[in-house]
């Protein structure tokens, strides 16, 4: 990962800022859903869309026939996931905040041209480990109706933001509970297509918010 560019820095709250490897990959990891800003014609654009990471770049994929898709070929982009962990109440409504973890990415949308299945494979196995060779083998025509496209994480930063309510020291007597009430995402029971033959197991999630 290289050193934070002026488009990544962060300036307010410096001290939140992280911009290892480690940490951006472990944000990414921990948060499926992504938004990706871009242009279309003339106009800011926003597409909320499953992300996935493998080695130093982010993936996204889509309908080829996207227009939004379409936009993003070779154009500038932002993109960016984030995880919320904690609602922090505090004694003044000024100081009330979030926990939270997010990463933002920005450069030029790639399209991917060749070894299309092997990522959408890995964007399978990485929330169900193992179902691909489970499934139905994906069709010619398949692949071709899916664009996929990537980002480097060259130019992105994280920023963490974990702590407890900063009340001003005057107002720690305020009769009022503050704290932190921690949130994250679960999953419920599976819930089976009821055309089901018997004794079929569950998949296994392997995604959780981490």
């Amino acid at each position: 990962m290289s050193a934070p560019t002026p488009r990544t820095r962060l300036r307010r709250f410096p001290d939140k800022a992280a911009y290892d490897a480690a940490t951006i990959h472990a944000v990414l990891d921990a948060s499926p859903l992504g938004h990706i800003a871009y242009a279309m014609e003339g106009a800011p654009m926003l597409l909320s869309t499953l992300v996935w990471r493998e080695g130093d770049r982010v993936f996204w994929h889509g309908s080829s026939a996207s227009r939004a898709l379409r936009a993003m070929e070779g154009a500038e982009v932002c993109l960016s996931v984030t995880t919320l962990d904690g609602l922090v109440l505090a004694r003044s409504a000024f100081e009330h905040s979030v926990q939270f973890r997010s990463v933002m990415v920005m450069g030029r949308a790639e399209k991917v041209t060749e070894g299309k299945e092997a990522h959408l494979q890995a964007m399978v196995d990485r929330l169900f480990p193992g179902r691909w060779q489970q499934l139905r083998p994906m069709q010619s025509q398949e692949v071709k109706a899916t664009a996929v496209f990537s980002l480097p994480l060259s130019e992105a930063s994280a920023k963490i933001a974990m702590g407890g309510p900063t009340d001003e020291e005057a107002d720690r007597s305020w009769p009022v509970w503050a704290g932190v009430v921690p949130m994250a995402l679960t999953f419920g029971a599976a819930k089976p297509e009821p055309d089901l033959p018997e004794g079929l197991p569950a998949p296994e999630v392997a995604w959780v918010a981490r």
